[in-house]
């Protein structure tokens, strides 16, 4: 199992590092220099909106999903055509009430306009994901890799050939909301029906693809079942609601608590969007090993194997690297924003939140292990009220901090958040599991992190170029951790070749 983890893990981070960061750094990025902090502001905004009801479209049935087909294969052929039929209604559900909250917190019309069709892109990615789901949990994680950056890559030829054809100056003025958009201009709509038209070439595929393995040929509406499905996958759908409300609704609050007519709320959410990029990249990587772990811990669960070796394994391959970029991100905080942005503006107000919010990685990373472990076990409960505690943390922060602090305190609000959380997994997953406490790897842990920062305070005053001295950083970091025996090559490379 370790084996088949490892070698797909290769896979699917090869291809992921090579689509999705050109995504968030030549397209995503280029974008919001296009048409300005408040334009896109406006539009990271909506998007995050759009997540908040999420739920609404899934219900939790891709993670049980994923789990369910993991541990029974056969139960692919015999609920497929009625869960697709299910989540057709769930859609439907979804974008009425999100539509309608919009219009409830006093969204324009021109906003409303976007948010309609960011409500349509959320149906498509929940669709793909539960595709996705079936495609993990029958352990076909070699089609599920080349599946996970298709639309992505359909994105960027599309919105590459837009940004070459289009670009417009950095004035950033909120005509770019209208549709059409001054003469000559970028328009953000473009860049948001460009997602759209990759999201369904991508479900479509996705959608044959299942088709064919579960040898289904039309759906079933079948109301018994579609019940069962809904009371099972309850408590999923409550953990996804509160983790995606302290997870999201940050840039929510902040372009509406800090809105005066004039668009400064959207400015603060176009900041804390520059900031959140490169943390957004990184998230990929650790999204990608939950989803291979999900149902690698669900088979071994229900094998009932150990699963110490799987979490030590993945722990280390995850939170070892997330303390050095963490830490080494913290300090070229200022180099990374002025050489993303510069020209921009707002790039110190940028570089403090960067430096804040990549250091959610190392929780964020944590929480993709454990949370996962978590869900594997089917242990919601527990789940479910470490969510609600911090989402209350978060919204309360949050009303404390931003008009205080602005867009900085709601960097402080999510750190807050994601290191009590991550911790309570942690202390959950130890009464759960009653793993044997390894003191050597908390020392050489403690060890590692109080190291790293000291070798990046060595580097950041050394007189060399900042990417040289952050390559000297990230290179002694990661040197320190295999002399540590934190991360081992060797280990690695006979799992590959030997198995477990």
């Amino acid at each position: 199992m370790q084996r088949k983890f490892v070698t797909n893990l290769f896979l699917i981070l090869s291809l992921n590092l090579l689509i999705k960061p050109f995504w968030i750094f030549a397209i995503d990025r280029s974008v919001q220099i296009a048409v300005g902090a408040k334009t896109y502001g406006y539009y990271y905004t909506l998007f995050n909106f759009s997540f908040l009801l999420n739920i609404l479209l899934d219900f939790g049935i891709t993670n049980f999903n994923n789990k369910n087909i993991a541990q029974n294969n056969h139960m692919l052929s015999k609920h497929f055509a009625s869960i697709v039929a299910l989540r057709i209604m769930l859609a439907a559900f979804f974008c009425i009430i999100t539509a309608a909250a919009g219009l409830i917190i006093g969204y324009t019309w021109e906003m409303l306009e976007m948010l309609l069709v960011l409500i349509l892109n959320q149906a498509l990615i929940s669709f793909i994901l539960y595709l996705r789901s079936n495609l993990a949990g029958l352990h076909l994680f070699k089609t599920d890799s080349f599946i996970s950056v298709l639309d992505r890559t359909i994105m960027i030829a599309m919105c590459g050939f837009l940004l070459f054809g289009h670009m417009r100056d950095r004035t950033g003025t909120p005509e770019a909301l209208v549709p059409g958009g001054p003469q000559g201009s970028f328009n953000i709509h473009w860049f948001i029906y460009a997602q759209t038209i990759g999201y369904l070439i991508t479900a479509i595929i996705t959608f044959v693809i299942v088709i064919d393995k579960a040898k289904i040929k039309r759906l079933v509406w079948r109301w018994p079942f579609f019940l069962m499905i809904l009371k099972k996958s309850y408590p999923f759908a409550v953990l996804v609601l509160l983790m995606t409300f302290y997870n999201r609704i940050d840039t929510v609050m902040l372009e509406r608590m800090l809105d005066d007519g004039n668009g400064y709320g959207a400015v603060q959410s176009g900041i804390y969007a520059s900031a959140y990029r490169l943390l957004d990249a990184t998230n990929m990587i650790a999204f990608l090993f939950a989803g291979l772990l999900l149902p690698i811990f669900s088979r071994m669960i229900k094998l009932k194997q150990s699963v110490e070796d799987m979490v030590r394994l993945s722990f280390s391959l995850l939170v070892v690297p997330a303390i050095v970029i963490a830490v080494c991100c913290y300090f070229f905080r200022n180099e990374f924003m002025e050489t993303l942005y510069s020209g921009t503006g707002h790039i110190e107000e940028s570089a403090r939140v960067f430096g804040i919010l990549m250091c959610c990685f190392v929780p964020i990373a944590s929480t993709y292990i454990f949370g996962t472990l978590l869900t594997a076990n089917g242990s919601l409960k527990q789940l479910n009220i470490m969510a609600s505690t911090g989402m209350i943390i978060n919204i309360l922060l949050n009303l404390y901090l931003i008009p205080r602090m602005e867009v900085f305190g709601s960097a402080v609000s999510s750190l807050t958040t994601q290191l009590l959380t991550a911790f309570a997994q942690v202390m959950m997953v130890q009464y759960l599991f009653r793993f044997r406490i390894n003191y050597r790897l908390l020392a050489a842990l403690l060890f590692f992190f109080i190291s790293a920062i000291a070798i990046n305070y060595v580097a950041f005053n050394l007189h060399f170029e900042w990417l040289v001295r952050f390559i000297i950083s990230a290179s002694a970091c990661f040197a320190l951790a295999f002399a540590l025996r934190l991360i081992s090559i060797r280990n690695l490379i006979h799992i590959v070749k030997y198995g477990e």
